[in-house]
């Protein structure tokens, strides 16, 4: 089916690099995503990169491994009495998008929630969201203080319920051979790139070939599967919403990887790289999958998601928590926990204002988070 799109003006989106380039000059560790988009080689458009049909260059992180996390508890724990927020009979709830295998989800976050627990005494439920919408409106409407949002979806839960940024993700980055960056594979960076695949078979080679094609995207507040990919379309010449034969929101990376895989899509865009990434581990069930999906161009630089909390979680519940997933993160059982997750491998102390210069591109290209959500 179609899905709703803003009309956004390609004269708009042209600037999308030279505007990511221009945002910040700050040294502070919070800028460190800004400066390192400063970084970027210039492009002279948003346009998506043509790219060969090679293999990624760097896988995005190592598999997790079995070691256990050691959990110890931190100092000076904060223990909450009965009945108030993070009590056994009161426990925090953390909400996770659903832009993975749910199953895989569910049992990482479930060791991350035990861990956190272990550490800091406070007790937690877990809530993975049916949508990334319904992972947003839990947090807006209270019934969920921590948040594992998409990077989309935190600028909608900042703008309409003052959600508060703490962490952003840090991976190894992945690349492929068409990506300027690509000199970056396997750094720790706070940002990643969408990329654009096709079905071997289908003959699709570069974006003018996808119209009339049947496309798969995440999910409507998927920043790399849903947003990026439209404004980039647009910018191309080809309405998502009159130039292909059909859509489909196939509800996550993996889920579009494998739509594609099995000729259900002629094309469609995810993070890279799915194909090879280890928490979704597609070629356990798809050997092939490198030969049989092809990726034909990427998008530019996206700041990657994070921990999020509700704004009116008490300030000390809120720095100990954070104190917990930056320690948690350190220890090698920790690590495996998070990269299964998200393939989570460090996090990034930030604050308000690490989003805003994204915020503004999207803004700038007509697209506004605040309208998106009702």
């Amino acid at each position: 089916m179609h899905t709703r799109s803003t009309i956004i003006p390609v004269s708009l989106v042209i600037g999308l690099s030279m505007v990511l380039a221009a945002c910040g000059t700050a040294a502070s560790p919070t800028m460190a995503m800004t400066q390192a988009m400063t970084a970027a080689p210039a492009t002279t458009a948003p346009a998506a990169t043509a790219a060969p049909t090679t293999a990624p260059t760097a896988a995005p992180t190592a598999a997790p491994t079995a070691v256990p996390a050691l959990c110890n508890a931190l100092p000076n724990p904060v223990v909450p009495s009965a009945g108030q927020l993070g009590s056994p009979d009161k426990p925090l709830t953390i909400v996770f998008v659903p832009s993975g295998d749910s199953g895989k989800i569910a049992k990482a976050s479930t060791a991350l929630a035990d861990c956190l627990n272990k550490m800091t005494g406070l007790s937690f439920n877990i809530q993975t969201g049916t949508s990334y919408a319904a992972a947003i409106e839990a947090m807006g409407a209270g019934k969920a203080q921590v948040g594992f949002l998409n990077t989309f979806s935190i600028l909608i839960a900042e703008q309409k319920y003052g959600v508060i940024p703490a962490l952003a993700n840090l991976r190894n980055y992945a690349t492929n051979d068409a990506d300027p960056d690509k000199g970056l594979a396997g750094q720790l960076e706070p940002f990643y790139k969408g990329q654009f695949i096709a079905n071997a078979a289908s003959g699709i080679k570069t974006l003018a070939d996808l119209k009339g094609k049947t496309f798969c995207f995440v999910d409507p507040n998927s920043t790399s599967g849903y947003i990026v990919p439209r404004i980039i379309l647009k910018a191309n010449g080809i309405n998502p919403d009159t130039d292909f034969k059909a859509t489909v929101n196939a509800g996550s990376h993996p889920n579009v990887a494998i739509a594609v895989y099995k000729g259900d899509c002629d094309a469609g865009v995810t993070f890279i790289d799915v194909r090879i990434d280890k928490a979704a581990n597609l070629q356990a069930t798809y050997p092939d999958i490198l030969t049989k999906v092809n990726v034909f161009a990427d998008t530019d630089r996206i700041p990657n998601d994070g921990v999020q909390y509700v704004k009116d979680l008490d300030p000390k519940l809120q720095s100990f928590i954070t104190t917990a997933l930056l320690t948690m993160s350190k220890d090698p059982g920790g690590k495996a926990v998070l990269a299964s997750l998200y393939t989570i491998n460090a996090f990034q102390q930030i604050d308000a204002t690490f989003y805003d210069p994204f915020l503004a591109v999207l803004k700038k290209a007509g697209v506004d988070p605040a309208t998106l959500v009702k």
